[in-house]
């Protein structure tokens, strides 16, 4: 079974009809969105003025048959506990968001689509195939 996790940049490039992320989500079989990756979305749609046409945007992609909400649990704490202490001790900080979204990765054992090079810092973190060429 293939489990990706979209990014922040991920979902606004899918929206934008980027071909890789558009790729990527075909051949999922499950597509992740983060908590923290909507906190981020929401964030920007009140810092713009369509916010009403982006939350209904992002409520129609939620509910695609593949596409699951990932909410934090006790085991997402846990992994975030020890990957910020990581990167911490290797002098290779990520932002805060950054660290959970890699750490429901992590837990979920998906795939994170994301744009961000400074994910290649988190150690067993799969990042899809774009990325690492």
């Amino acid at each position: 079974m293939k489990k990706i996790l979209l990014d922040t940049n991920a979902y606004v490039r899918y929206l934008g009809g980027d071909e890789r992320v558009l790729n990527e989500m075909a051949e999922a079989d499950v597509v992740y969105l983060s908590v923290f990756v909507m906190g981020e979305l929401y964030a920007g749609f009140r810092g713009g003025n369509r916010y009403q046409q982006n939350k209904t945007i992002l409520e129609k992609f939620l509910q695609k048959p593949t596409v699951e909400i990932l909410n934090a649990t006790e085991t997402t704490s846990d992994i975030f506990g020890q990957l910020k202490n990581d990167l911490k001790k290797s002098g290779k900080p990520l932002p805060i968001n950054d660290v959970w979204i890699a750490s429901q990765a992590l837990e979920m054992g998906a795939v994170l689509v994301s744009y961000d090079r400074h994910f290649i810092k988190c150690p067993g973190l799969r990042l899809w195939d774009h990325f690492i060429k």
